[in-house]
């Protein structure tokens, strides 16, 4: 469950930090494994911090690792290789990693509700995030501009409160189980 529910965003996350689909695939499999080997053990304190932080730095130190591993295919090309390997810190501290998983949740929770959406409310959600007016959207799908507004504030709100209790899930390490 785990794997399934967060296999997506380290990925992205990596690929986001410009690594190519073989290295992210590897530091999602060390991800994995260290986190199956200390998750028996691990007890939430929210003192020390937040689940998706402990996330964040599980992730940086696998890239740190995938980095700084001896690599046959550089071989020969001397130590000016490690200058290129992300500072463990700056991950930490990474802007990427936030906005990434804040991605994470909204297709969590998109994907959550998509089967309980009428299609036509879907689509014209997914209008108006992508740009459009709401004019564009009601006339696109057949809807009046006040039925696009009142579409809008409803799944905005289920989409809110789904991300809420997803994040209250990480928070309180029901997730890791």
């Amino acid at each position: 469950m785990f794997e399934a529910r967060y296999r997506e965003l380290i990925l992205r996350y990596c690929r986001r930090k410009g690594m190519s689909s073989f290295e992210a695939e590897d530091v999602r499999q060390m991800v994995m494994l260290n986190l199956a080997r200390n998750l028996r053990s691990f007890e939430y304190d929210p003192a020390r911090g937040r689940f998706r932080d402990y996330l964040g730095r599980t992730v940086a130190n696998a890239i740190n690792r995938l980095f700084r591993r001896p690599r046959p295919e550089l071989s020969g090309l001397g130590s000016s290789v490690l200058a290129d390997a992300p500072d463990e810190t700056a991950l930490e501290r990474d802007l990427e990693w936030e906005a990434e998983w804040m991605e994470h949740h909204y297709r969590r929770a998109m994907d959550h509700l998509r089967p309980h959406l009428e299609p036509r409310h879907h689509e014209a959600f997914t209008r108006l995030l992508g740009g459009e007016s709401v004019d564009e959207v009601a006339a696109g799908v057949d809807m009046s501009r006040d039925a696009v507004h009142k579409v809008k504030q409803r799944v905005r709100d289920r989409l809110k409160a789904r991300i809420a209790e997803q994040m209250r899930e990480d928070e309180s390490c029901d997730a890791p189980a």
